[in-house]
C-alpha cells in the first residue's frame, strides 16, 4: 500500500557519472569526498554509489539521532558491513534485529564497571611491559607498536594469554583480515568466498588462522575447572535470563571475533593518532606529562588514577574527535521511511560520518584544531546528542566504549609517563587512510625519548 502521505522532496546532491554515480570520488578519498559533500550542499545530501544505490549523508545531530534511537527500527547495518559476515559471522557488528538483542544481553554483563575494573591493571601492566624495551632516541613504527600493545592488551583480558604468544599467532592475519575486509566491502562487485581469487583465498588463510586460536581456546577453557574472569569465561558462563541458555559454540566464535577485531584495532588507532597529535602540540604534551606526574606523585600508575586523569581524558576526547576511528556509520531502510522531511524508500543508504560531525563548525569552534581543553568543564553535556559521537550511539551504542575509553587513557598515561614521542626527521606527510577504521596513512616513523634524559620544567 503506497502511503500518500510519505514525501517525495529530494536533497541535493551532486548528479555523478551515469552508471557508478559518485563511486570513483568515493573510493579516492571517502574523507574529502563526504566533507566536500557537506559544504556544498548541506547537512542532507543526495548522492549514488553506482546504478541504483541512492545514498542520503546526513550531518545533523537530530536527524542522526532519527536513524540511530527514534527511527532505528526500519534500518538495518550498511551493505559494506554486511559483508564482513565472512569474517565475524553473525557477532554483534553484523547481527540484527531479535539476534542482536538477544546476544546484547547476554554480552553487556561483561563490560560492566567491576569487570573492566579489574581489567585496568591489565592494561597498564601490558603497555609499560612493552614500553620497558623501548630506547632512548629509538625511532620506532609507532602504528605497529600500538597494535602490538593493544593485541597484547585484549588477548590478556580476553584469554589470559601472553603478550608475546597472542602478537606472534594473531598479529599477522588480523591484519591481513582489516585489509581484505576493506577492499571487499567497496568492490561494487563482492565475489562469494568459494570463488577461488587471490583476494579471497588470502582472506580465508587469515580467518581459518584466526578460528584455530578462537576455536582452541574455546575447547582449552571448557575443559578447564579453575575459575577465571577474563572475557572469554564471562561469555562462556553467559546465560539468558528467560531460558537460561549460553551461546552456542559458533555463536561464541563470532562474538569473541568481533570483539577481537574491533578491541585492538580501534583503541590502537586512538593512541597512534595521539601520539601524533602530542608530537605537534608540545605545550599540550607537557601539560599531559604534568597532570601525570601530579596524580601519581612520582610513583606507579595504578587503575585508581583513571578518574584522576581528566586532562588525559580530554585528549583521548580530542583526539577522537579529530580522527575518529569509527568514521562513517551507514544504514540501510528496509521500508519506506521519512527522515527530516525526506522521503527514503526500501533500500536506501544513510550514511553518517563522525569525521564530518565533529568539524561542525555550529558546534566546534576552530574545528580543525587540536584543543584538549575545550572538553573541560563538562563540555560534552552542553552539545546536542550525536553533534558528537565517536562511539556511535543508540542500541548499537559500542558495547566496549567504557573499556576502550579506560584503555586508551591508561595506555597513553603509562607511556606519557616515561617518553615524549616526535616524527622522525624526513617523516611522510601524515595522512587518514579510512580502511575500517581511521589508520594513518603509511603509519609513523616516531623517536621516543626518555623523559628521566630531558630537561623538565614545570
Amino acid at each position: 500500500m503506497v502511503n500518500r502521505f510519505f514525501s517525495r522532496n529530494t536533497p541535493p546532491g551532486p548528479k555523478g557519472k551515469l552508471i557508478v554515480g559518485s563511486l570513483n570520488d568515493f573510493q579516492i578519498d571517502p574523507l574529502r569526498f563526504l566533507s566536500q559533500l557537506t559544504e556544498e550542499y548541506g547537512n542532507v545530501v543526495r548522492f549514488r554509489l553506482g546504478p541504483f544505490q541512492r545514498i542520503y549523508l546526513i550531518n545533523d545531530p537530530e536527524l542522526i539521532k532519527e536513524v540511530l534511537v527514534t527511527k532505528q527500527k526500519v534500518f538495518i547495518k550498511s551493505r559494506d558491513i554486511q559483508t564482513l559476515k565472512a569474517v565475524v559471522g553473525e557477532g554483534l557488528l553484523t547481527s540484527e534485529k531479535e539476534l542482536h538483542m538477544h546476544q546484547r544481553r547476554l554480552i553487556q554483563p561483561s563490560f560492566k564497571k567491576v569487570h573492566i575494573n579489574h581489567y585496568a591493571q591489565d592494561m597498564i601492566d601490558t603497555t609499560s611491559g612493552y614500553i620497558s624495551k623501548w630506547e632512548d632516541r629509538e625511532e620506532k613504527i609507532i602504528t605497529d607498536e600500538m597494535m602490538n600493545i593493544a593485541l597484547g592488551i585484549i588477548t590478556k583480558t580476553m584469554f589470559r594469554m601472553d603478550f608475546e604468544e597472542g602478537a606472534h599467532i594473531l598479529g599477522e592475519p588480523m591484519d591481513a583480515v582489516m585489509k581484505l575486509g576493506v577492499k571487499r566491502m567497496r568492490s561494487l562487485v563482492q565475489l562469494p568466498l568459494w570463488v577461488p581469487s587471490k583476494s579471497n583465498l588470502k582472506l580465508k588463510k587469515a580467518v581459518k588462522t584466526i578460528d584455530q586460536v578462537l576455536y582452541r581456546m574455546i575447547d582449552e577453557r571448557r575443559g578447564d575447572s579453575k575459575t577465571r574472569t577474563d572475557l572469554l569465561s564471562i561469555l562462556m558462563e553467559a546465560r539468558d535470563e528467560e531460558y537460561g541458555i549460553g551461546m552456542s559454540y559458533k555463536q561464541l566464535r563470532d562474538e569473541l571475533m568481533t570483539i577481537f577485531l574491533a578491541g585492538h584495532e580501534t583503541t590502537a588507532n586512538v593512541l597512534s593518532w595521539t601520539l601524533y597529535l602530542l608530537s605537534q602540540h608540545p605545550e599540550v604534551d607537557q601539560n599531559l606529562y604534568k597532570e601525570i606526574s601530579d596524580v601519581t606523585h612520582g610513583g606507579s600508575l595504578t587503575p585508581d588514577h583513571f578518574s584522576k586523569l581528566t586532562y588525559t581524558q580530554n585528549i583521548i576526547w580530542e583526539s577522537m574527535r579529530l580522527y575518529p576511528p569509527a568514521y562513517v556509520i551507514g544504514r540501510q531502510a528496509v521500508e519506506n521511511v521519512e527522515i527530516g522531511g525526506y522521503g527514503l524508500k526500501k533500500g536506501d543508504m544513510v550514511l553518517m560520518s563522525q569525521y564530518v560531525m565533529h568539524r561542525n563548525t555550529a558546534y566546534f569552534d576552530d574545528p580543525d584544531s587540536f584543543n584538549p581543553e575545550r572538553f573541560a568543564d563538562n563540555f560534552l553535556k552542553t552539545l546536542p546528542p550525536y553533534a558528537y559521537f565517536p562511539f556511535g550511539g543508540g542500541p548499537r551504542v559500542c558495547i566496549g566504549n567504557h573499556f576502550a575509553l579506560m584503555e586508551a587513557v591508561l595506555a597513553l598515561a603509562s607511556i606519557a609517563k616515561k617518553y615524549r614521542l616526535k616524527l622522525a626527521s624526513g617523516h611522510h606527510k601524515v595522512r587518514p587512510q579510512p580502511l575500517i577504521t581511521l589508520r594513518p596513512k603509511r603509519g609513523l616513523r616516531m623517536i621516543v625519548e626518555d623523559r628521566s634524559k630531558l630537561d623538565t620544567d614545570f
